[in-house]
C-alpha cells in the first residue's frame, strides 16, 4: 500500500491585537487583549502578537497581565522595530522594552523597500542592513524566538530586487529563521505575490531550516487571495487578524484564511474542534470591539449560508452541495432560509420546520402563507431578519396562535419643558385571560416607557418577562417620497438568557409600528418559555 502522504503545515499568526487595534474605532483595554488572546489560544492560534510595548503604556500592561497567564500552545509575541539608524541595541529604548515585556517571542520589521531607506528614513542601505543584523542578533543572544517581518518586501523586490533580498540574507546573519514577506502598502496582485514569493524561496533554498511567512494588507480587496497565493508559492506562516480588522481597509482576514487553508488547501493548520469555534471567536471579537457583525463575512457572517431563492432552497432541501460550497457547521455556523416577497412554498416549508410550525400535508397552508407575505413585504414589513414575528404570522395563519396576552388600549404623553430634555409617561391596559391590568410608567422616550409599562403589566403573571432585553432598535422610512405621512419599518432585536429574535412592525405612525415590534417580542418570549403549557400556563396556576 502507498503511505498516506502528510498533510503540510502551516502556523497561524494572529496579530489582532496589535494591528487589528490600527483599525479605525478598533480599541481593546488591555483586560479586553487579555481575554480575546485567551480565546484565540482556546481555537488553535500559534502566535498571538499582543502588541509593541514600546510604543505606549497600554501595550506593556497587557504583556504584565499575560506573563502569569497559562497558555494551552499559543505563544505570545512583543512587536517591535530593528534599532535605530546610527545607535546600538544596548542604546535603543523600543529594544529594551521587547527584553522587558517578557514576551517568548519577539516579531521585529525592518526595511526591504530602497525607497524607504533614502527618502523616509534619510539612511545609507549599508547603515539599514547592519540595523537588521545586529537587532535580531541581540534579540538571540538574549533567548528570543526572533521572527522578521520584511516591511513593504514585494514593493520592494519589484523596485530592487537585489536590495529586498539582500534584507532577509541580514535578518538570516542575525540568526532568524523565520522570513515573513509583507505587502505592507496592501496594492500588490495574487500573480505579483505568486511569482515573487517563489523567487524569493528559490533564492534562499540553500537555508533548509528556515521558513516563509506572508502578511497581507486589503487595499486591493486581495489580502486573503494574496495569503492563499502565497502557501501557494511555499510560504508556512499566515498571519492575519479576526475579521480582518485592521490599518485602513484592514489586514487578511484569519476567518476566512484558516478554513480556506484548512478545508480548501488540506493544510494542517487547525483541528476539526477548533474549526468549529470559527464562527463565535468572531462574534466575541466583534462584540469586545463594540463592532457590529458583519453579516456577508464569508464563512462565519449571518448570511453566508443563507438562501432566498425559492429555485435554490428547493435544491438544498434535496443536497445542500447543490448551492452551498461547504457544510456549514464546519466553521461553527448554521444553514438559513429566508422568507420574502421572493420566496415559495419551499422556502415556507424549510422555515416552518426550522421555527418549529407544523404545516402538515396541507398544501393550501404554504400557499397562504406565501401570499400573505408577499403582501405584507409589499406593503413595507420585511422579513429577513424577523424571524420571531414571521413564525407568529405562521401560527396565526394556520391557526396555530396563542396569545399569552391581549391589548386593550395604550396612552404615551411626552413632554418638555424648558428646564429638562423630552421625557415619556405610557399607560396600557392589557388583558390575560379573564383578567385586565393597567400599569403606567416612565422612560427615556415612548418606546422606552411602552417597553417598561408593559413589563410591569406581565411581570406578575410572567416572571420570565425579566430575562427579556432589547438590544437593537432600528427604524426605517419606507418610501420618503411621502415625507412626514411615509410608512416605516421598526426592527426589535431581543434577547433572553438563551436566545436572541427580532421582530418586526410596520405603519404610518411610529409608535403603532414600534408597539407591534414590541408586542411580537414579547409574545414570542412567552411563547418560548411556555412551550406545550397551553395558553394561560401561568394563570392557571393561580386558579384563574
Amino acid at each position: 500500500m502507498n503511505a498516506v502522504k502528510a498533510k503540510k503545515k502551516v502556523l497561524l499568526y494572529d496579530t489582532t491585537l496589535r494591528d487589528g487595534m490600527q483599525g479605525e474605532n478598533i480599541f481593546f483595554s488591555p483586560g479586553d487583549k487579555l481575554k480575546i488572546a485567551m480565546r484565540l489560544d482556546d481555537a488553535g492560534i500559534h502566535y498571538i502578537e499582543g502588541g509593541w510595548p514600546g510604543s505606549n503604556p497600554g501595550a506593556q500592561a497587557f504583556f504584565d497581565l499575560v506573563r502569569d497567564t497559562p497558555f494551552k500552545q499559543a505563544k505570545i509575541c512583543a512587536f517591535g522595530s530593528t534599532r535605530r539608524q546610527n545607535s546600538t541595541c544596548e542604546k535603543d529604548s523600543n529594544i529594551k522594552a521587547l527584553i522587558d515585556s517578557g514576551a517568548p517571542v519577539v516579531t521585529i520589521f525592518g526595511k526591504s523597500w530602497d525607497l524607504h531607506v533614502s527618502d523616509i528614513m534619510n539612511n545609507t542601505r549599508e547603515e539599514n542592513l547592519a540595523m537588521i543584523t545586529e537587532s535580531v542578533s541581540y534579540l538571540k543572544a538574549r533567548g528570543r524566538e526572533v521572527l522578521y517581518d520584511a516591511e513593504h518586501f514585494y514593493d520592494g523586490y519589484k523596485a530592487n530586487p537585489g536590495f529586498a533580498l539582500e534584507t532577509l540574507g541580514a535578518a538570516l546573519k542575525g540568526g532568524t529563521r523565520c522570513l515573513v514577506l509583507c505587502d505592507t502598502n496592501g496594492g500588490c496582485l495574487p500573480c505579483d505575490i505568486d511569482t515573487i514569493t517563489r523567487e524569493t524561496i528559490a533564492h534562499f533554498k540553500d537555508y533548509e531550516d528556515v521558513i516563509f511567512g506572508v502578511h497581507t494588507h486589503n487595499d486591493c480587496a486581495m489580502a486573503v487571495a494574496n495569503a492563499i497565493n502565497a502557501v501557494h508559492a511555499g510560504a508556512i506562516m499566515v498571519q492575519g487578524t479576526v475579521n480582518g480588522y485592521g490599518e485602513r481597509c484592514g489586514n487578511a482576514d484569519l476567518t476566512a484564511l484558516i478554513p480556506i487553508l484548512a478545508l480548501k488547501m488540506n493544510r494542517a493548520c487547525i483541528s476539526e474542534k477548533n474549526l468549529a469555534k470559527l464562527q463565535n471567536l468572531s462574534r466575541f471579537v466583534s462584540e469586545t470591539a463594540n463592532m457590529p457583525p458583519v453579516a456577508s463575512r464569508p464563512f462565519v457572517g449571518r448570511s453566508a449560508f443563507t438562501h432566498k431563492g425559492g429555485v435554490h432552497v428547493s435544491a438544498i432541501m434535496k443536497n445542500p452541495r447543490a448551492y452551498e460550497h461547504m457544510s456549514p457547521e464546519f466553521v461553527g455556523n448554521r444553514r438559513r432560509v429566508l422568507v420574502s416577497e421572493q420566496s415559495g412554498k419551499s422556502n415556507i416549508t424549510y422555515k416552518a420546520k426550522e421555527l418549529g410550525v407544523d404545516l402538515g400535508s396541507d398544501e393550501s397552508k404554504k400557499s397562504l402563507i406565501v401570499n400573505n407575505i408577499k403582501e405584507m413585504e409589499n406593503y413595507g414589513y420585511e422579513f429577513d431578519t424577523a424571524e420571531g414575528s414571521l413564525k407568529l404570522i405562521m401560527e396565526r395563519l394556520t391557526e396555530q396562535y396563542q396569545s399569552h396576552f391581549d391589548l386593550e388600549s395604550f396612552r404615551v404623553v411626552v413632554e418638555k419643558d424648558k428646564e429638562r430634555p423630552c421625557y415619556s409617561h405610557a399607560m396600557i391596559k392589557i388583558r390575560v385571560g379573564n383578567e385586565t391590568e393597567i400599569t403606567s410608567a416612565e422612560g427615556d422616550g415612548p418606546v422606552s416607557a411602552l417597553d417598561n409599562a408593559l413589563r410591569k403589566a406581565l411581570t406578575a403573571m410572567y416572571p420570565g418577562v425579566k430575562d427579556l432585553h432589547l438590544v437593537d432598535f432600528k427604524v426605517r422610512v419606507i418610501d420618503g417620497s411621502d415625507g412626514t405621512d411615509a410608512r416605516v419599518r421598526v426592527l426589535i432585536e431581543s434577547r433572553d438568557r438563551d436566545n436572541i429574535f427580532s421582530t418586526v412592525g410596520v405603519s404610518a405612525d411610529i409608535i403603532e409600528a414600534s408597539w407591534q415590534a414590541l408586542a411580537d417580542s414579547f409574545q414570542y418570549k412567552l411563547a418560548l418559555d411556555h412551550a406545550g403549557e397551553g395558553n394561560y400556563a401561568r394563570l392557571n396556576d393561580k386558579g384563574c
